[in-house]
């Protein structure tokens, strides 16, 4: 199979068939063979009776249905696992994403030899409540993740080689951040194509502005897992070490005053009345914690066996 398309939705029952139609007008234009995924994400619309009925008629057409909204990424791990084809191309189902861009991305994975090639919506139909936050955001992911050239990370049209998609695992809200987690898997040949952006057609954006400070806290999260995540006690340990260090000088000082206060008949010092008695008590016990929190998490495995099962309701 040439390509597999994951396409993860929630409640876009109105834009489902007229994505269908040109993917499928798309596919038949450029003799490819392939298969539409659709992860319904617990849409409460008719979105699910609707991929039944594009289904029935076309049997490239399949579906997943969650029980519940579980979110974008759950949605895209989903899919991947479940993907057949050479290239694996994702796209959102709200039409903003145009299909006609699929044969070229398709050539970038298999002719140019590209691990992953990542849409950027170069000229956005979004406010400016949305596309500054935007900008911001990916400057700061191009400088953690080290990614220099990619402008969009958040795009969902993007393209992968099937062994990519096989090897991550996009879990929570990591789908903002798949280079990263590609790159992380050693899959670093990745490039950018610019894409056209179109104006929602229907329905309300489903991501509201909640979504940029979630994605600077999984950012942190993914830099943390990349540095320290099967390391934590370089850490913890560091910081424990300075903690316990500082509180060391200090305890020496307080003892230093101490001595030479009685050794002296007018210098009367109280120890509990000085400020580095009390920088030594917290320093330790700081330090203390540190290291037992670095040992608890190099005895706890980071990928957890559970993160990514999710109750499916039925599938097809």
């Amino acid at each position: 199979m040439d390509i597999s398309i994951v396409v993860p939705l929630f409640n876009e029952a109105e834009s489902l068939p007229e994505l269908t139609s040109w993917i499928q007008r798309v596919m038949k234009e450029n003799d490819f063979t392939y298969e539409i995924l659709f992860i319904n994400d617990g849409s409460t619309d008719a979105s699910w009776e609707v991929i039944r009925q594009l289904s029935a008629s076309d049997p490239n057409v399949h579906g997943v249905a969650f029980s519940r909204n579980y979110g974008k990424s759950p949605a895209l791990n989903t899919g991947f696992r479940r993907a057949q084809g050479d290239v694996v191309i994702t796209m959102d189902a709200d039409l903003q994403d145009s299909p006609d861009e699929i044969p070229e991305l398709y050539r970038m994975v298999k002719e140019e030899g590209y691990d992953l090639v990542s849409g950027w919506k170069k000229k956005r139909y979004d406010p400016l409540s949305k596309t500054i936050p935007t900008k911001l955001f990916n400057a700061t992911a191009r400088r953690v993740s080290g990614i220099r050239n990619l402008h969009d990370f958040n795009c969902g049209l993007k393209a992968y080689r099937r062994e990519v998609v096989k090897h991550i695992e996009v879990y929570g809200d990591m789908h903002r951040y798949i280079p990263y987690l590609a790159k992380n898997a050693g899959y670093t040949c990745i490039g950018e194509k610019a894409v056209h952006h179109q104006a929602r057609k229907y329905g309300v954006t489903k991501f509201g502005l909640d979504r940029f400070v979630n994605g600077y806290l999984d950012l942190g999260t993914l830099w943390f897992q990349t540095k320290f995540g099967i390391k934590p006690m370089h850490l913890f340990g560091l910081l424990g070490s300075l903690m316990f260090m500082i509180g060391f000088i200090a305890i020496f000082i307080v003892l230093v005053l101490k001595c030479v206060s009685m050794a002296s008949d007018t210098y009367h010092f109280y120890a509990t009345k000085s400020v580095y008695f009390y920088l030594s008590l917290a320093c330790m016990v700081m330090g203390l914690q540190f290291f037992l929190t670095g040992f608890i998490g190099e005895l706890i495995t980071r990928n957890s066996p559970e993160r990514n099962n999710y109750l499916i309701a039925e599938e097809f």
